[in-house]
């Protein structure tokens, strides 16, 4: 535990990229393969099942450091990180270090994970006990694995990163091997690190390449990319991004996410049975009936998300088809590094192996004959059931992660409206002391109804004075969250918008953030619902 506190330490204090590289790969240099194996899980965001709820953990500090458990939860509020604000108020009790020489591997499967299977009582005991054999800054990282906030400001690309450094292998490998079902155990981490290839998971996913945003205006970012003949176009479709794998005679479906969603959508599982062993190919599934133009709304493919095994009724009324847009795989060789234009040659060869089904699909490329004309159908992005274009330029290998130069998104403008701030809480991580996850309300008639969260948009001067205001105009608190005077307007930017019987509102949006703040409008100048409900498609527009 020593050596994983040292290294969260090191990863908290500081915000350089090259600082936090240099301390992962001293810490997998030196730390014994079963620790680094849970290192690896923790920094790539798993996280362990919270085992506690967190009004247990308040209810034993409090007693702990014979404090009105009152106290706690207004120290809690302050706060905002439960982690933190326990391991600050436990510095009214003892300290030891017994518990830093227990490797990382001990504390989690011995001590951590065996908690799931103790009543209050002992768990308190234990957990108690813990908090006694450890110092302050081993508290903290303990404290933030049992309430499954554990984050530290490092990406699955800079672990990738360090982890390639330390093994001196290409970190294109190590990504693929952090890709996909595995277990924090000694074999995987001496697999992860081994230069030689001994052979993936059949059901093993490739690393996704991500395309990156273009915010320009169109004509300025025509001027940067050059000549219309030397870049690929393709719709965004507004679906799951996945890998469909055909393998040793099965198919698996992962998410971008890492889902793997067996059983999810079995007539997609049933058409790749006809695809050839070896062949990875990556796409979308869109809810798209048979015989139509466009894919039907987001929101029908959300029915068929979580159902594990969809009965041949919910099948039938919410299809799906897979878009593939490129190929990972064929003849169970990697082809990533191949030009873009023998992937997509190799896929349509793959796809037209089908014959008439057509719940694969390849996503067709979009002609047009200079940019001029493309930026024209972008605006008409929404009439196709579409986000606007990906662009991929010729000749471009499948890279890892969001590697920018090669491909692009093009979206359209987003749907924009002007809301009032209704609620806010506090965030988390480093912005655990602040209020800012924020809830918006258009207006309703006379009233204002709640709509849409967003935490993401204001600068941090910006954050640092809405939270003052918040503060000094709180009308009431519903545990962590504050009910504020309506005062303010923003604009709010958001991608897609649908009908939803579980929102007041009647409507959800997608991925809504903050344009600005206005100040020069006031609470009556902000939309209405009415106005928001009109931006649904048609068939889901409710009266």
């Amino acid at each position: 535990m020593r050596r994983f506190t040292a290294l969260y330490t090191r990863l908290d204090a500081s915000t350089a990229t090259n600082d936090k590289v240099a301390a992962m790969r001293a810490y997998f240099a030196i730390a014994p393969a079963a620790d680094a194996a849970w290192a690896v899980s923790f920094l790539c965001g798993r996280r362990i099942k919270r085992l506690i709820p967190s009004a247990r953990l308040r209810e034993w500090t409090a007693e702990a450091i014979d404090m009105p458990l009152w106290l706690v939860e207004e120290s809690y509020s302050a706060v905002g990180d439960l982690a933190e604000t326990v391991t600050l108020l436990l510095d009214e009790i003892e300290t030891g270090d017994t518990g830093l020489e227990i490797a990382l591997h001990d504390w989690v499967e011995q001590r951590i994970l065996p908690l799931r299977d103790m009543d209050d009582e002992a768990r308190k005991a234990r957990i108690v006990g813990f908090w006694r054999e450890l110092p302050t800054d081993a508290r903290f990282t303990l404290n933030k694995l049992l309430t499954g906030a554990f984050r530290v400001g490092v990406s699955r690309r800079l672990v990738t990163r360090a982890l390639a450094e330390t093994a001196d292998i290409e970190p294109a490998r190590i990504a693929h091997r952090l890709m996909g079902r595995w277990r924090p155990t000694p074999q995987f981490f001496e697999r992860l690190i081994d230069p030689e290839d001994r052979g993936e998971d059949a059901a093993q996913p490739y690393p996704f390449f991500l395309a990156s945003p273009i915010e320009q205006a169109p004509i300025a970012a025509m001027a940067d990319l050059g000549a219309r003949s030397e870049w690929h176009a393709e719709w965004k479709w507004d679906g799951i991004r996945a890998q469909l794998i055909r393998r040793q005679g099965q198919c698996h479906i992962w998410s971008r996410g890492e889902d793997l969603m067996e059983g999810r959508f079995p007539e997609l599982e049933a058409a790749a049975a006809d695809l050839p062993d070896g062949c990875v190919l990556d796409g979308e599934i869109l809810a798209w009936a048979e015989g139509e133009p466009r894919p039907l709304p987001f929101a029908r493919l959300q029915r068929r998300i979580g159902r594990l095994k969809p009965s041949a009724n919910m099948q039938a009324k919410h299809p799906v088809r897979f878009l593939a847009y490129d190929l990972m795989e064929y003849d169970g060789a990697d082809v990533r590094e191949s030009p873009i234009e023998d992937r997509r040659a190799k896929l349509q060869s793959l796809v037209d192996g089908l014959e008439s089904d057509t719940r694969i699909a390849v996503s067709a490329n979009v002609e047009s004959t200079g940019w001029d004309e493309l930026a024209a159908l972008r605006e008409r992005s929404r009439e196709f059931a579409t986000e606007g274009f990906v662009l991929k330029r010729a000749g471009s290998p499948y890279r890892v992660g969001r590697t920018r130069g090669d491909w692009y998104k093009w979206k359209v403008d987003p749907y924009s409206i002007d809301a009032v701030l209704l609620y806010a809480q506090p965030g988390s991580g480093r912005r655990s002391s602040l209020l800012t996850d924020y809830t918006f309300a258009v207006w309703d008639g006379e009233n204002l109804v709640p709509f849409a969260k967003a935490y993401s948009g204001l600068t941090d001067e910006e954050i640092g004075q809405v939270d003052h205001w918040i503060r000094r105009n709180t009308r009431e608190r519903f545990g962590p969250v504050r009910s504020v005077e309506p005062t303010h307007v923003f604009e709010l930017h958001f991608e897609g918008i649908q009908a939803s019987n579980r929102h007041k509102s009647g409507i959800a949006v997608r991925f809504p953030r903050i344009a600005r703040w206005r100040h020069d409008k006031r609470i009556e100048d902000a939309d209405t619902l009415d106005g928001v409900k009109a931006l649904l498609p048609i068939e889901e527009r409710i009266e």
